[in-house]
């Protein structure tokens, strides 16, 4: 632990472990934004509040250079029951904080005390603080509102606690680091009628039944080999009672891939099956697909530029490969050159996600050190 950030760490320990016990959802933390911005005050930065929602950009400045840099963290929690047990567990029924967006925000604030006090930088730190990052846009509300356009920057970093790496250890690669995440709905619907007679109605059921397999097919048989992307069916609904065809079923799933052009494939395939089968089984078919996050793209300059200044506060590696969940990080990248970092958080935790999760506060001081030292090499 670096001597300079020790005294810090046992008020931010408090603050992660109240933001813990006090998740909200995207669009929703104004507890969570308050805290943050009264902190930020505190520390004397300049406060900007509202930005893409319940946003919050805190603006350092110091000596005279035009540099600027965007260092973001994510503040919402999930729509998960807690099982942890812990002392600080949410006080929220059916909200918790399962993927570390209260250490995100602790860290950065950290970072934000520090560089505040100590001035040992040459520019100007954009520290955002953003809304609802689990699957509702948060990044690309910012972003439409103005983000840095506000607060111009020539790059943006944003680290993520990352469990399957050990504690302190970082990892990042140029190009791609997370994928593009689409989501589907399909809703075959026939007449419904009596399961003894299934001659005089379509049967939606065994359509869908032959759509799953259909649309599993799409992977192995419509894209290359050497490209990467998943598809996976995850609900069906449909029919309430042994002896009676619903008269309609629907189907749910998402899709992950990292080049638009697997991602066209996959769509356009989708449609095709679906409009076969329906075809073939005398339902009619009704889809909604929704690309909701595009593939997170790593600046080459920026990744390697992270890498090298990681290797410096703690063990950097390379990513080998990137990872099929998905981050509306993304958007930011889009609009400003960046790079995204996975921080280890070790195997003693739960995955993200699973209600057992619990943030390591042991990587604190390696998530601080880290904003810091990026901060005060491009400022």
């Amino acid at each position: 632990m670096p001597d300079s950030i020790a005294d810090l760490l046992p008020s931010l320990v408090d603050f992660r472990r109240d933001l813990h016990a006090h998740p909200e959802l995207g669009f929703k933390e104004h507890r969570t934004a308050a805290r943050i911005a009264a902190a930020l005050r505190e520390a004397g930065l300049e406060v900007h509040d509202g930005i893409g929602g319940t946003g919050i950009v805190g603006v350092l400045k110091a000596g005279s250079s035009d540099r600027a840099i965007a260092l973001r963290a994510d503040m919402d929690a999930l729509p998960i029951q807690e099982q942890t047990g812990l002392p600080h567990a949410s006080c929220h029924a059916g909200v918790f904080h399962g993927c570390g967006h209260d250490g995100h925000s602790t860290m950065l604030l950290g970072a934000a005390r520090h560089l505040a006090r100590t001035r040992q930088f040459d520019g100007t730190i954009h520290f955002i603080f953003q809304p609802a990052e689990e699957g509702l846009g948060g990044a690309r509300a910012m972003v439409q509102d103005g983000l840095f356009q506000r607060f111009p920057s020539q790059r943006v970093f944003a680290l993520h606690n990352w469990p399957d790496l050990p504690a302190g250890t970082v990892a990042t690669r140029p190009g791609p680091i997370m994928a593009a995440a689409d989501k589907f709905e399909i809703t075959l619907t026939g007449k419904g009628g009596h399961a003894a007679m299934p001659h005089v109605t379509p049967d939606a059921v065994l359509a869908a039944s032959d759509l799953v397999g259909q649309l599993n097919s799409i992977i192995s048989r419509r894209i290359p080999p050497t490209s990467s992307a998943v598809l996976s069916v995850t609900r069906i609904q449909g029919g309430h009672a042994h002896n009676v065809l619903p008269a309609a079923v629907t189907l749910g799933g998402t899709v992950r891939s990292f080049d638009p052009a697997v991602q066209d494939t996959i769509e356009a395939a989708l449609r095709q099956i679906v409009a076969g089968v329906a075809l073939a089984s005398g339902t009619e078919a009704a889809i909604t697909y929704d690309r909701y996050y595009p593939a997170t793209i790593n600046d080459e300059d920026a990744a390697e530029e992270a890498l090298r200044i990681a290797a410096s506060v703690c063990t950097a590696v390379r990513a080998p490969e990137p990872a099929f969940t998905s981050e509306d990080f993304a958007f930011m990248l889009q609009a400003c050159k960046g790079a995204y970092l996975w921080l280890g958080q070790g195997g003693a935790s739960a995955p993200l996600h699973h209600p057992h999760y619990d943030f390591n506060d042991d990587i604190i001081p390696t998530g601080i050190s880290l904003l810091c030292a990026l901060a005060q090499s491009r400022s």
